[in-house]
């Protein structure tokens, strides 16, 4: 089984610590049925290959023409939209560092059964999970990567 992962306590002014699972257990825990996938990867690449059933909610909408991403301003509304604040949710993106970021977003404005996806989206193709693939929505036009 895949471990569950804290990133440590947190203190007054920082935000919550966010619970990440590695692939193996978030496979485990998507295949039970009682998690929603929240994808925050801009659409483009979700469009290329995602998670099956997953919401795509994107953290950063692009990238400024100066290199930085332009934060998507409305994303915890939008995860509202779609998710209650006590559904359970594994977020994940391309390499996880984007989804600890909305993770922690997340917690911040009182979700309380958020996981974050470590290693994101790549770490679930290379997961050592027998049967990953399931999980795997690909557009065959596209790469997934």
């Amino acid at each position: 089984m895949g471990s569950l992962r804290s990133n440590g306590s947190s203190t007054p002014g920082e935000k919550a610590p966010v619970e990440s699972v590695d692939a193996d257990a978030a496979c485990a825990l998507l295949s039970t049925g009682q998690y929603g996938y929240v994808d925050v990867r801009m659409w483009e690449d979700f469009d290329k290959g995602h998670v099956a059933g997953a919401r795509n909610v994107p953290y950063y909408l692009s990238v400024t023409p100066h290199g930085g991403p332009e934060k998507n301003d409305r994303f915890v509304d939008q995860v509202a939209a779609l998710h209650g604040k006590d559904d359970r949710l594994i977020v994940g993106c391309r390499s996880g560092v984007r989804s600890r970021l909305a993770a922690a977003d997340l917690v911040h404005a009182g979700f309380t059964n958020v996981k974050n996806l470590e290693g994101g989206y790549l770490s679930l193709l290379k997961s050592a999970n027998p049967h990953p693939t399931a999980l795997i929505t690909s557009n065959p036009a596209s790469p997934t990567n």
